[in-house]
């Protein structure tokens, strides 16, 4: 028998984050999207609240939630804005995640307490200006020593990567070679106070305006030894196993932005009037709007599946990369569509469906373009 309907604690959770979001970000969205402002104060509030606790066990100070609860949360954030969607995303899915799930019990003692709480941030260091969808192409080197490992290289495009809150950042290097491959590791590198370590914020951005993207330098890092996460060897693993549940996360952003400019589209199209009459009871609009309800219930079914098989330790892989595809290009859409139904006014800022066309881009490239997830749904149907 299907079962369709959300636990009572997680409707109740879902609740609160959206009254959270209609609250304290949206009166703020426009302002700091314009000023590409992150803002501390909310991050710390979203903390608060329990957002950066989901995949850190009770043990650890953390919720331990299942990972659909996560999803539920971070969709009720996009529905209001992507920045603040992003990095909750990011600080949970490729942050706390590799360490919940590949650090050792002295490595989860020392970072899990303080991400747990909001009172800290961590960020996955990944992309390089020369590796983005050929992930291989990592020239980030950690060199062997007596002492531990001395980190060389550059990574770029580093969501929460660069802010005050920033403690801890996973850097993915090559440690050497096996059978003429390159052999990746991943390293914990606290943000703070590590010689030889800068970061730069990106500034100028087209989307997500009011989140944190870095540009992250190590020049003879010096990292002890108990610093590697898991294995020596392992970083690649540990790598398609983030990205794989960090894809659901996306795919949240997708459903949670398509949802919020599919509400304002309805409501504007209710309240304006042309013709004598509402937009909303002309064909044109009308059916524009059904398919937008219609594509997001079924993104939302897909999310929410995918979300189940991880939950209950089953193969995800495809149907992960399938709903961050799908979620990803139905906002895509719905967000045209919604700019369409404001006509003009869709088009000036002061709009938050503005925004919300802007920030929906990014989508179809972080964490695996559209490209790549149609690639690796085909290779997962054995083409």
């Amino acid at each position: 028998m299907l079962n369709f309907d959300l636990t009572a604690e997680q409707e109740e959770f879902r609740q609160q984050v959206r009254r959270f979001a209609e609250a304290e970000i949206k009166p703020r969205a426009i302002e700091l999207d314009a000023k590409e402002e992150f803002s501390v104060e909310l991050t710390r509030k979203m903390g608060e609240l329990g957002m950066f606790a989901f995949l850190v066990p009770e043990k650890f100070g953390g919720m331990g939630s299942d990972y659909l609860t996560y999803v539920l949360a971070v969709e009720e954030i996009a529905r209001v804005d992507g920045s603040h969607a992003a990095t909750v995303a990011a600080a949970n899915s490729l942050g706390v995640g590799p360490i919940a799930y590949f650090g050792n019990e002295e490595q989860k003692e020392r970072w899990l307490p303080l991400l747990a709480e909001g009172k800290g941030l961590a960020a996955f260091g990944l992309t390089e200006p020369n590796a983005g969808s050929d992930a291989g192409g990592t020239q980030t080197r950690a060199r062997k020593t007596d002492k531990g490992w001395v980190l060389n290289g550059s990574k770029i495009f580093i969501t929460n990567g660069s802010t005050e809150m920033t403690e801890v950042i996973v850097v993915q290097a090559v440690t050497g070679e096996v059978g003429g491959k390159k052999e990746y590791s991943n390293f914990l590198m606290p943000a703070k106070g590590t010689p030889g370590f800068t970061s730069r914020s990106i500034h100028g951005k087209m989307m997500w305006r009011a989140s944190n993207t870095a540009e992250l330098y190590f020049e003879d890092v010096e990292l002890p030894e108990d610093s590697m996460l898991g294995r020596q060897g392992d970083g690649f693993r540990q790598m398609l196993s983030t990205l794989d549940r960090g894809r659901l996360s996306i795919g949240s952003m997708g459903l949670g932005g398509a949802q919020g400019a599919f509400e304002m589209a309805l409501q504007y199209a209710k309240d304006r009037k042309q013709f004598g009459r509402s937009i909303s009871q002309f064909q044109a609009v009308g059916f524009k709007l059904a398919d937008m309800a219609m594509e997001i219930e079924a993104a939302r079914n897909l999310l929410y599946k995918a979300c189940w098989l991880c939950d209950n330790k089953r193969d995800f892989k495809k149907e992960a990369a399938m709903a961050k595809l799908y979620c990803s290009e139905v906002m895509k859409r719905v967000v045209a569509d919604a700019v369409q139904i404001h006509g003009g006014y869709g088009l000036i800022n002061e709009y938050h469906v503005e925004r919300f066309y802007r920030d929906q881009k990014l989508l179809e490239i972080g964490e695996g373009t559209s490209e790549i997830q149609r690639l690796v749904i085909s290779r997962l149907l054995g083409c």
